[in-house]
């Protein structure tokens, strides 16, 4: 869809109606409305429409990537347009659980139609007291299991980007591709 100069597109508000009445009868003013009205009957639809155009299930395809910058979607534009519009629907959702396992493997089912399972630190525990110690020992890196889901095979390339680019930045992820569920798990 184009937002462009449309010339079936009648006004929703002619200028030449607008006029004083000494110029309502003029046939040069009138004309020359008319061509303003060509112009700008794009724009008061694009306006009286701009509800739409915020809705993520009703904006214009084109418009999509725009949208999806206001929220920080960060789109893949390969992906099919239900993907990148869910993502955009989902996105303030998403960027809430940015960083956790639970925000990560919701972002990998969602994006890729992987399922997935990450193994990362000890825990966490809650103390009164300093210096309490971990609830066990300290993992060096955040496993990121993945096996095949909605989608088919696991694009490992396309996962470990994806985990690359969500996961914090003080944390090292090593992805696992595997042909099933973990044992005991998934």
């Amino acid at each position: 869809m184009t937002r462009a100069a449309l010339p079936e597109l009648a006004s929703s508000h002619p200028l030449g109606e607008m006029l004083p009445a000494l110029f309502a009868v003029d046939d040069f003013a009138q004309r020359f409305t008319s061509g303003l009205d060509a112009v700008l009957s794009s724009v008061l639809s694009t306006l009286d429409n701009m509800s739409a155009y915020l809705d993520p299930a009703l904006t214009p395809e084109d418009f999509l990537a725009w949208l999806s910058s206001w929220v920080a979607a960060g789109l893949d534009p390969a992906w099919p347009e239900p993907l990148r519009r869910a993502l955009v629907r989902r996105a303030v959702e998403l960027h809430r659980k940015r960083g956790t396992v639970r925000g990560l493997v919701e972002r990998l089912e969602l994006s890729l139609g992987v399922r997935a399972d990450v193994v990362d630190g000890p825990g966490v525990r809650w103390s009164d007291r300093p210096d309490t110690p971990l609830p066990g020992p300290v993992a060096e890196v955040a496993v990121v299991r993945v096996w095949p889901g909605s989608s088919g095979p696991v694009d490992r390339g396309r996962v470990e980007a994806l985990v690359g680019a969500v996961c914090p930045v003080h944390v090292r992820c090593v992805v696992e591709v595997l042909d099933g569920p973990p044992e005991g798990g998934g």
